[in-house]
Protein backbone atom coordinates (compact mmCIF):
# COMPACT_ATOMS: atom_id res chain seq x y z
CA UNK A 1 0.00 0.00 0.00
CA UNK A 2 2.99 2.42 1.21
CA UNK A 3 4.85 1.67 -2.15
CA UNK A 4 1.59 2.34 -4.47
CA UNK A 5 1.44 5.36 -2.66
CA UNK A 6 4.67 6.03 -3.44
CA UNK A 7 4.42 5.52 -7.15
CA UNK A 8 1.38 7.54 -7.48
CA UNK A 9 3.40 10.44 -5.75
CA UNK A 10 6.18 10.00 -8.01
CA UNK A 11 3.73 10.26 -11.01
CA UNK A 12 2.36 13.34 -9.70
CA UNK A 13 6.33 14.81 -8.90
CA UNK A 14 6.98 14.15 -12.58
CA UNK A 15 3.81 15.14 -14.12
CA UNK A 16 4.73 18.57 -12.13
CA UNK A 17 8.04 19.03 -13.08
CA UNK A 18 7.05 18.66 -16.98
CA UNK A 19 4.23 21.43 -16.57
CA UNK A 20 7.12 23.44 -14.76
CA UNK A 21 9.63 22.92 -17.79
CA UNK A 22 7.15 23.53 -20.32
CA UNK A 23 8.60 27.30 -21.60
CA UNK A 24 5.96 30.13 -21.58
CA UNK A 25 5.86 32.60 -24.22
CA UNK A 26 7.71 35.75 -23.95
CA UNK A 27 4.82 37.58 -24.84
CA UNK A 28 1.16 36.55 -25.47
CA UNK A 29 -2.27 38.32 -27.14
CA UNK A 30 -5.39 36.91 -26.67
CA UNK A 31 -7.47 39.38 -28.83
CA UNK A 32 -10.65 39.10 -27.46
CA UNK A 33 -12.27 39.40 -31.37
CA UNK A 34 -14.36 36.87 -31.74
CA UNK A 35 -15.12 33.09 -29.45
CA UNK A 36 -15.36 29.68 -30.91
CA UNK A 37 -16.63 26.50 -29.20
CA UNK A 38 -14.86 23.08 -28.78
CA UNK A 39 -16.91 21.77 -31.45
CA UNK A 40 -17.15 23.94 -34.02
CA UNK A 41 -15.94 24.08 -37.26
CA UNK A 42 -13.01 27.09 -36.71
CA UNK A 43 -11.51 24.63 -33.52
CA UNK A 44 -11.54 21.85 -36.54
CA UNK A 45 -9.98 24.37 -38.88
CA UNK A 46 -7.49 25.74 -36.57
CA UNK A 47 -6.03 22.25 -35.34
CA UNK A 48 -5.82 21.64 -39.07
CA UNK A 49 -3.73 24.82 -39.69
CA UNK A 50 -1.76 24.36 -36.81
CA UNK A 51 -0.98 20.76 -37.42
CA UNK A 52 -0.12 21.52 -40.88
CA UNK A 53 2.30 24.44 -39.48
CA UNK A 54 4.11 22.45 -36.83
CA UNK A 55 4.80 19.22 -38.97
CA UNK A 56 5.77 20.98 -42.03
CA UNK A 57 9.71 19.54 -43.12
CA UNK A 58 9.82 21.47 -46.87
CA UNK A 59 10.27 24.78 -45.74
CA UNK A 60 13.57 25.49 -44.22
CA UNK A 61 13.60 29.56 -44.86
CA UNK A 62 12.27 30.22 -41.77
CA UNK A 63 8.33 31.48 -42.65
CA UNK A 64 5.60 29.54 -42.73
CA UNK A 65 1.49 30.37 -43.92
CA UNK A 66 -0.88 28.22 -43.98
CA UNK A 67 -5.41 28.81 -43.92
CA UNK A 68 -7.68 26.34 -43.99
CA UNK A 69 -11.52 26.26 -44.02
CA UNK A 70 -13.91 28.37 -46.09
CA UNK A 71 -15.73 31.64 -44.65
CA UNK A 72 -17.19 32.28 -42.43
CA UNK A 73 -14.65 29.48 -40.04
CA UNK A 74 -11.49 29.80 -42.35
CA UNK A 75 -7.78 29.92 -39.98
CA UNK A 76 -5.06 31.73 -41.40
CA UNK A 77 -1.95 31.22 -39.45
CA UNK A 78 1.79 32.49 -39.59
CA UNK A 79 4.54 31.39 -38.26
CA UNK A 80 7.85 33.35 -38.53
CA UNK A 81 11.36 32.15 -36.46
CA UNK A 82 14.59 35.19 -36.06
CA UNK A 83 16.50 34.91 -39.16
CA UNK A 84 19.29 33.47 -37.94
CA UNK A 85 17.47 30.32 -36.38
CA UNK A 86 18.50 26.87 -37.57
CA UNK A 87 15.29 24.93 -39.49
CA UNK A 88 15.21 22.31 -36.27
CA UNK A 89 15.36 24.83 -33.75
CA UNK A 90 12.45 26.95 -35.64
CA UNK A 91 10.36 24.05 -36.27
CA UNK A 92 10.92 23.03 -32.47
CA UNK A 93 9.95 26.44 -31.55
CA UNK A 94 6.85 26.98 -33.72
CA UNK A 95 5.79 23.04 -32.53
CA UNK A 96 6.25 24.16 -29.06
CA UNK A 97 4.00 27.41 -29.69
CA UNK A 98 1.41 25.73 -31.87
CA UNK A 99 0.38 23.48 -28.69
CA UNK A 100 0.95 26.51 -26.21
CA UNK A 101 -1.09 29.24 -27.30
CA UNK A 102 -4.32 27.40 -28.03
CA UNK A 103 -3.78 26.66 -24.02
CA UNK A 104 -3.10 30.53 -23.48
CA UNK A 105 -5.88 32.01 -25.29
CA UNK A 106 -8.83 29.26 -24.85
CA UNK A 107 -11.86 29.36 -27.30
CA UNK A 108 -10.67 32.75 -28.61
CA UNK A 109 -10.67 33.24 -32.71
CA UNK A 110 -7.38 35.57 -32.72
CA UNK A 111 -3.93 34.97 -30.88
CA UNK A 112 -0.65 35.84 -30.88
CA UNK A 113 2.61 33.97 -29.07
CA UNK A 114 6.25 35.17 -28.94
CA UNK A 115 9.17 32.76 -28.44
CA UNK A 116 12.38 34.47 -28.16
CA UNK A 117 12.82 31.82 -31.60
CA UNK A 118 10.05 32.42 -32.99
CA UNK A 119 6.31 33.86 -33.12
CA UNK A 120 2.88 32.68 -34.35
CA UNK A 121 0.00 34.09 -35.12
CA UNK A 122 -3.87 32.79 -35.82
CA UNK A 123 -6.99 34.47 -36.49
CA UNK A 124 -10.32 34.29 -38.41
CA UNK A 125 -9.10 36.86 -40.89
CA UNK A 126 -7.06 37.19 -43.50
CA UNK A 127 -3.73 38.69 -42.40
CA UNK A 128 -1.04 38.30 -45.00
CA UNK A 129 0.82 40.85 -46.24
CA UNK A 130 -0.98 43.33 -43.83
CA UNK A 131 1.27 45.56 -42.18
CA UNK A 132 -0.15 45.71 -38.23
CA UNK A 133 1.57 47.68 -35.46
CA UNK A 134 -0.14 46.60 -33.04
CA UNK A 135 -0.66 44.85 -30.31
CA UNK A 136 3.33 44.95 -29.42
CA UNK A 137 5.14 44.80 -26.77
CA UNK A 138 9.00 45.76 -25.37
CA UNK A 139 11.80 43.85 -22.71
CA UNK A 140 14.43 45.85 -22.12
CA UNK A 141 18.24 45.09 -20.18
CA UNK A 142 18.18 45.84 -16.27
CA UNK A 143 21.89 47.12 -17.04
CA UNK A 144 22.56 50.67 -18.49
CA UNK A 145 25.08 51.98 -20.67
CA UNK A 146 27.74 53.04 -18.37
CA UNK A 147 29.43 56.01 -20.16
CA UNK A 148 28.44 58.41 -23.64
CA UNK A 149 25.04 57.32 -23.67
CA UNK A 150 24.27 59.88 -26.97
CA UNK A 151 26.79 58.48 -28.46
CA UNK A 152 25.70 54.49 -28.06
CA UNK A 153 22.38 56.13 -29.02
CA UNK A 154 23.53 57.75 -32.35
CA UNK A 155 25.84 54.75 -33.30
CA UNK A 156 22.28 52.35 -32.65
CA UNK A 157 20.28 54.19 -34.95
CA UNK A 158 23.01 54.22 -37.63
CA UNK A 159 22.79 50.80 -37.20
CA UNK A 160 19.38 50.10 -37.21
CA UNK A 161 18.91 52.69 -39.85
CA UNK A 162 21.11 50.69 -42.30
CA UNK A 163 19.41 47.04 -41.37
CA UNK A 164 16.08 48.95 -41.55
CA UNK A 165 16.57 49.15 -45.62
CA UNK A 166 18.48 46.01 -45.86
CA UNK A 167 15.60 44.01 -44.59
CA UNK A 168 13.01 45.24 -46.11
CA UNK A 169 14.82 45.18 -49.64
CA UNK A 170 14.86 40.95 -48.70
CA UNK A 171 12.87 38.91 -50.83
CA UNK A 172 9.55 36.93 -50.42
CA UNK A 173 12.01 34.31 -48.32
CA UNK A 174 13.60 36.48 -45.66
CA UNK A 175 12.98 40.23 -44.69
CA UNK A 176 16.18 39.99 -42.22
CA UNK A 177 19.37 42.07 -40.98
CA UNK A 178 21.92 41.69 -38.10
CA UNK A 179 25.25 43.02 -37.56
CA UNK A 180 27.09 45.26 -34.89
CA UNK A 181 27.81 48.82 -35.10
CA UNK A 182 31.55 50.31 -35.91
CA UNK A 183 31.80 51.59 -31.92
CA UNK A 184 34.96 52.20 -30.74
CA UNK A 185 34.33 51.83 -27.11
CA UNK A 186 33.49 47.94 -25.35
CA UNK A 187 29.71 48.77 -25.33
CA UNK A 188 29.75 47.97 -29.39
CA UNK A 189 25.69 47.30 -30.04
CA UNK A 190 24.78 44.41 -31.58
CA UNK A 191 21.33 44.37 -33.23
CA UNK A 192 18.58 42.53 -35.70
CA UNK A 193 15.95 43.40 -37.49
CA UNK A 194 13.06 41.25 -39.23
CA UNK A 195 9.85 41.83 -40.96
CA UNK A 196 7.40 38.99 -41.83
CA UNK A 197 8.40 38.56 -45.83
CA UNK A 198 5.02 39.05 -47.45
CA UNK A 199 5.44 42.80 -45.98
CA UNK A 200 6.38 45.16 -48.93
CA UNK A 201 9.72 46.86 -48.98
CA UNK A 202 7.71 50.19 -47.96
CA UNK A 203 5.34 48.54 -45.27
CA UNK A 204 8.36 46.42 -44.07
CA UNK A 205 10.45 49.91 -43.35
CA UNK A 206 7.67 52.09 -42.15
CA UNK A 207 6.58 48.93 -39.44
CA UNK A 208 11.06 48.88 -38.04
CA UNK A 209 10.80 52.88 -38.31
CA UNK A 210 7.70 53.10 -35.86
CA UNK A 211 9.39 49.77 -34.02
CA UNK A 212 12.52 52.10 -33.66
CA UNK A 213 10.50 54.98 -32.46
CA UNK A 214 9.60 52.89 -29.44
CA UNK A 215 13.24 52.29 -28.12
CA UNK A 216 13.04 55.86 -26.24
CA UNK A 217 10.18 54.53 -24.30
CA UNK A 218 11.45 51.11 -23.01
CA UNK A 219 15.07 51.10 -23.67
CA UNK A 220 17.01 54.19 -23.65
CA UNK A 221 20.32 53.56 -22.47
CA UNK A 222 19.65 50.48 -21.53
CA UNK A 223 22.57 48.15 -22.84
CA UNK A 224 19.76 45.74 -24.86
CA UNK A 225 16.49 45.49 -25.49
CA UNK A 226 13.66 44.23 -27.91
CA UNK A 227 10.72 45.93 -29.79
CA UNK A 228 8.38 42.96 -30.95
CA UNK A 229 4.96 43.76 -33.18
CA UNK A 230 2.71 41.45 -35.09
CA UNK A 231 4.96 42.13 -38.88
CA UNK A 232 8.07 43.19 -37.39
CA UNK A 233 10.63 43.34 -34.47
CA UNK A 234 13.99 44.46 -33.61
CA UNK A 235 16.60 43.52 -30.81
CA UNK A 236 19.88 45.10 -29.62
CA UNK A 237 22.32 43.86 -26.98
CA UNK A 238 26.27 45.18 -26.52
CA UNK A 239 27.28 41.75 -26.53
CA UNK A 240 26.48 39.16 -29.63
CA UNK A 241 23.66 37.25 -29.02
CA UNK A 242 22.84 36.07 -32.65
CA UNK A 243 24.15 32.99 -34.97
CA UNK A 244 25.89 35.04 -37.43
CA UNK A 245 27.03 31.78 -39.35
CA UNK A 246 23.23 31.67 -40.84
CA UNK A 247 23.58 32.72 -44.37
CA UNK A 248 20.41 34.05 -45.86
CA UNK A 249 18.72 31.91 -49.34
CA UNK A 250 20.56 32.19 -51.85
CA UNK A 251 17.80 33.65 -54.16
CA UNK A 252 14.37 35.57 -54.07
CA UNK A 253 12.87 33.00 -55.78
CA UNK A 254 10.64 30.52 -54.38
CA UNK A 255 12.74 27.67 -52.92
CA UNK A 256 12.48 23.91 -54.56
CA UNK A 257 10.02 21.97 -52.31
CA UNK A 258 11.03 18.74 -51.09
CA UNK A 259 8.90 15.68 -50.76
CA UNK A 260 5.95 13.90 -52.71
CA UNK A 261 3.37 17.26 -52.17
CA UNK A 262 5.61 19.11 -54.62
CA UNK A 263 3.51 20.23 -57.75
CA UNK A 264 6.08 20.99 -61.37
CA UNK A 265 4.68 23.98 -63.15
CA UNK A 266 5.86 25.89 -66.12
CA UNK A 267 6.10 29.66 -65.93
CA UNK A 268 6.14 31.15 -69.06
CA UNK A 269 8.39 34.42 -69.80
CA UNK A 270 6.98 36.78 -72.72
CA UNK A 271 9.32 38.97 -74.57
CA UNK A 272 10.24 42.70 -74.39
CA UNK A 273 7.63 44.39 -76.77
CA UNK A 274 8.76 44.15 -80.20
CA UNK A 275 8.37 46.09 -83.47
CA UNK A 276 5.01 45.25 -85.68
CA UNK A 277 6.62 43.43 -87.94
CA UNK A 278 8.20 40.84 -85.40
CA UNK A 279 6.00 37.74 -83.93
CA UNK A 280 4.52 39.65 -80.60
CA UNK A 281 4.03 35.57 -79.35
CA UNK A 282 6.89 34.54 -79.38
CA UNK A 283 7.74 32.69 -76.63
CA UNK A 284 11.57 32.94 -74.97
CA UNK A 285 11.53 30.37 -72.61
CA UNK A 286 10.14 28.22 -70.51
CA UNK A 287 11.28 27.39 -67.27
CA UNK A 288 10.74 24.64 -64.85
CA UNK A 289 9.60 25.95 -61.11
CA UNK A 290 8.93 23.63 -57.99
CA UNK A 291 6.64 25.08 -55.61
CA UNK A 292 5.22 22.93 -52.77
CA UNK A 293 1.63 21.91 -52.13
CA UNK A 294 0.97 24.16 -49.62
CA UNK A 295 2.00 27.15 -50.97
CA UNK A 296 0.00 26.55 -53.88
CA UNK A 297 -3.26 25.98 -51.65
CA UNK A 298 -2.47 29.66 -50.25
CA UNK A 299 -1.79 31.06 -53.80
CA UNK A 300 -5.30 29.94 -54.52
CA UNK A 301 -6.72 30.47 -51.43
CA UNK A 302 -7.56 26.69 -51.26
CA UNK A 303 -8.41 26.23 -55.26
CA UNK A 304 -11.56 28.57 -54.04
CA UNK A 305 -14.25 28.56 -56.95
CA UNK A 306 -13.54 32.73 -56.56
CA UNK A 307 -10.05 31.81 -58.07
CA UNK A 308 -11.18 29.42 -61.05
CA UNK A 309 -10.62 30.53 -64.76
CA UNK A 310 -11.82 27.95 -66.78
CA UNK A 311 -11.78 24.49 -66.94
CA UNK A 312 -11.02 21.70 -69.82
CA UNK A 313 -10.67 18.33 -70.64
CA UNK A 314 -7.09 17.51 -68.53
CA UNK A 315 -8.41 19.94 -65.63
CA UNK A 316 -9.68 23.29 -64.28
CA UNK A 317 -7.07 26.39 -64.32
CA UNK A 318 -6.99 28.95 -61.12
CA UNK A 319 -5.55 32.33 -60.34
CA UNK A 320 -3.27 32.16 -57.78
CA UNK A 321 -0.81 34.79 -56.43
CA UNK A 322 2.23 33.97 -54.54
CA UNK A 323 3.41 36.19 -51.40
CA UNK A 324 5.68 38.62 -53.26
CA UNK A 325 2.86 39.29 -55.14
CA UNK A 326 3.50 37.35 -58.66
CA UNK A 327 0.30 36.06 -60.09
CA UNK A 328 0.12 33.17 -61.43
CA UNK A 329 -1.88 30.66 -63.05
CA UNK A 330 -2.64 26.80 -62.05
CA UNK A 331 -3.74 24.43 -63.73
CA UNK A 332 -4.90 21.48 -61.55
CA UNK A 333 -4.85 18.00 -63.79
CA UNK A 334 -8.08 15.49 -62.86
CA UNK A 335 -7.37 12.23 -61.65
CA UNK A 336 -8.35 10.64 -65.69
CA UNK A 337 -6.29 13.21 -67.43
CA UNK A 338 -4.18 11.76 -69.84
CA UNK A 339 -2.09 14.84 -70.60
CA UNK A 340 2.02 14.48 -70.54
CA UNK A 341 4.65 16.85 -70.58
CA UNK A 342 4.44 17.55 -74.71
CA UNK A 343 0.97 18.30 -74.30
CA UNK A 344 1.12 20.83 -71.62
CA UNK A 345 4.17 22.40 -72.93
CA UNK A 346 2.10 22.79 -76.50
CA UNK A 347 -0.73 24.33 -74.02
CA UNK A 348 1.42 26.64 -72.14
CA UNK A 349 2.69 27.83 -75.77
CA UNK A 350 -0.39 28.79 -77.02
CA UNK A 351 -1.68 30.33 -74.09
CA UNK A 352 1.24 32.59 -73.73
CA UNK A 353 0.50 33.64 -77.71
CA UNK A 354 -2.66 34.81 -76.37
CA UNK A 355 -3.41 38.57 -75.77
CA UNK A 356 -4.67 38.63 -72.42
Amino acid sequence: MVSSRLVFLVSICILVSQAIAQPDFLHHFCLGKGNYTSNSAYNTNLNQVLSSLSSNTEIDYRFYKFSYGKSPDKVYSLGLCRGDTKPDICRSCLNKATKLLPQRCPNQKEAIGCYDDCMLRYSFRNIYGIMEASPFFYTWDNYTVSANVDQFNLDLRTLLDSQRVQAAAGGSLRKFAAGKAAAPNNQTPYSLVQCTPDLSDQDCRDCLFGAMGDIPNCCDGKQGGRVIRPSCNLRFEVALFYDPSVSPPASNNTPAAKGTNAIKLKIVRKPREKPQSESVGEIRSVESLQLGFGTIKVATDDFSDANKLGQGGFGVVYKGKLSDGQVIAVKRLSKNSGQGDLEFKNEVSLVAKLQH
